[in-house]
């Protein structure tokens, strides 16, 4: 599987976002924090969250990782199943699925789509973004957010 090895300079945004007493957060974290699934999990282990904790990275313009930790655990989904053939992180990302190159399709995501659920955004609002060929990783990341009610503060954490 994965041939490419993220780095910093790949990693084109990493934001964090959780809820806090009831009103969502949403910070930037430097790209560093995001070349390796262990560090991106090491990044989400220092913030609260009710309900849990989510990082999402996109990765040059080819693929997004979202990732939720929780006390029900980790869910993570990989925009493009795909990437996991070419990049290192969406490698991690499956592999941590229990996914193998087989399982995955290209332009179709991989994991738990249903992550965001208990925030109102369904799985099939998330696969028909991640099918979307016309947006890019970062716009189907802006379009979740929209969905979420946190465009403004997604934007502002981008700026």
């Amino acid at each position: 599987m994965g041939t490419q090895v993220v780095n910093a300079e790949d990693v084109e945004s990493f934001r964090v976002f959780w809820r806090e007493e009831g009103t969502w957060q949403v910070s930037t974290i430097p790209a560093r924090s995001a070349i390796s699934m262990e560090a991106l999990i090491g990044a989400l282990s220092r913030f609260p969250g009710e309900g849990g904790v989510f990082g999402a990275v996109t990765v040059n313009d080819e693929f997004f990782v979202l990732v939720r930790e929780s006390g029900q655990g980790r869910q993570i989904v990989v925009s493009d199943g795909a990437a996991a053939w070419d990049w290192s992180l969406a490698e991690e990302a499956i592999d941590m699925l229990g996914l193998s190159e087989d399982d995955v399709e290209e332009f179709e995501p991989a994991g738990d789509v249903r992550l965001l659920e208990d925030f109102g955004v369904n799985g099939e609002d998330i696969e028909l973004l991640c099918g979307n060929e016309d947006l890019y990783p970062d716009e189907q990341l802006a379009a979740i957010a929209d969905r979420l009610g946190i465009a403004t503060l997604w934007a502002r954490a981008s700026a």
